[in-house]
C-alpha cells in the first residue's frame, strides 16, 4: 500500500517527530493537516505550522496548516472539519502532541499536571473521537498514537508519576479503542522509540545537546510510522510497536543511519520493557546508566 493521495491529520506536527512523519508521507504525495499551536517561531522551539506546511509541500505533498490547541474540543472539531473540507476526508490520525515534565510528586505543580493530562490523554481521546466518523469512510483507516507499551510496573511511575499517568493514558486509548473500533476496520496502534530521539524535548528538558548527540533522529519514527500506516488496517490493530522492531520486520538492518556521527550507543528511552531490550540487537545505554545487550 501507499500513502499517495491519503490524508493525514497530525497533532503537534510543526516540528520534530510529527513533522518527520508528515514529510515521509508527503514524499509519496499525501495530504497533511498540521494541527498545532505554534504560529510564531520561538528561539528554543523552531518551526511553526506555516514553515512545516512549506516543507510538506516542498517534499511533494499538499499541506493544511491549522491552528489547534487540542485541549479545547471546539478547536479540535474545527480543525478536523477544515481538513475534511480541504481534502475530502481523513485516512490517518497521528496523535503526536504531548507535554512533558519529569518531576516527582511534590515538585509537580497542578497546572503542569493538568497540562500533561489535558494534552496527552484527553487530547488523544478528543482528537480520535472527532476523527472516527471520517475514518469510518476511509479505505484503510489508521489511528497511530505516539505512546509507550502499556506497562504498569512501579519503576516507570515512581520517578515522575504525573507524566507517566499522562503517557500511559494515551496507551490506554489505544488499548480500548483498538477493540472498540475493530469491527469498523479502523486500526488503532501505538508507536514508541527504542532510544531517545533528538527533539526539542530532549534538548530543552531531558539532557541538552549531550543527550541529543546520543539520540536517534526523528526519521526512524517516520519510517516506522510509514510501515505501520501502509499495512492493512483490519490486520494490524491493538499493537504497541517499538520503532526498531517495526523496521527490522521490514528488512532494515542499518540503524547507524538514524544516528549519523554518533560515537557512543544511544540512550534507551523511558518505558521500554526489559524484554524488548533483550531481543533487539542494537547496543543501547539506559538513562540510569545500565548497559543493554
Amino acid at each position: 500500500m501507499s500513502l499517495a493521495g491519503k490524508t493525514l491529520f497530525i497533532t503537534g506536527g510543526s516540528r520534530g517527530i510529527g513533522l518527520a512523519i508528515g514529510l515521509r508521507a508527503a514524499a509519496e504525495g499525501a495530504n497533511v493537516a498540521i494541527a498545532a499551536k505554534t504560529t510564531q517561531a520561538h528561539p528554543k522551539l523552531p518551526g511553526t505550522i506555516y514553515t512545516a506546511a512549506e516543507q510538506i509541500e516542498a517534499a511533494g505533498g499538499a499541506a493544511l496548516p491549522v491552528v489547534c490547541d487540542i485541549r479545547f474540543e471546539d478547536q479540535v472539531v474545527a480543525a478536523v472539519e477544515a481538513t475534511v473540507e480541504r481534502f475530502g476526508g481523513i485516512d490517518v490520525v497521528v496523535n503526536n502532541a504531548s507535554a512533558i515534565s519529569l518531576t516527582p510528586t511534590l515538585q509537580t505543580e497542578m497546572k503542569r499536571y493538568d497540562l500533561m493530562n489535558q494534552v496527552n490523554t484527553r487530547g488523544t481521546f478528543v482528537v480520535s473521537k472527532a476523527a472516527i466518523p471520517h475514518l469510518r469512510e476511509a479505505a484503510n483507516p489508521h489511528i497511530l498514537t505516539m505512546s509507550p507499551p502499556l506497562d504498569m510496573r512501579a519503576r516507570w511511575f515512581a520517578p515522575h508519576v504525573a507524566y507517566t499517568i499522562a503517557k500511559m493514558g494515551m496507551s490506554m486509548c489505544t488499548l480500548g479503542m483498538s477493540e472498540e473500533l475493530r469491527a469498523d476496520g479502523i486500526a488503532v496502534n501505538s508507536l514508541w522509540p527504542l532510544t531517545t530521539i533528538d527533539t526539542a524535548a530532549v534538548r530543552n528538558v531531558l539532557g541538552g545537546d549531550a543527550m541529543a548527540r546520543r539520540s536517534r533522529t526523528p526519521q526512524i519514527l517516520a519510517d516506522a510510522a510509514y510501515a505501520i500506516l501502509t499495512r492493512p488496517s483490519r490486520e494490524c490493530t491493538g499493537n504497541f510497536f517499538i520503532d526498531e522492531e517495526v523496521l527490522r520486520a521490514e528488512g532494515v538492518t542499518d540503524f547507524d543511519q538514524y544516528a549519523p556521527g554518533a560515537t557512543e550507543p544511544p540512550f534507551l528511552d523511558f518505558f521500554v520493557p526489559e524484554e524488548v531490550v533483550a531481543r533487539v540487537p542494537s547496543a543501547v545505554t539506559d538513562l540510569y546508566g545500565q548497559a543493554g545487550p
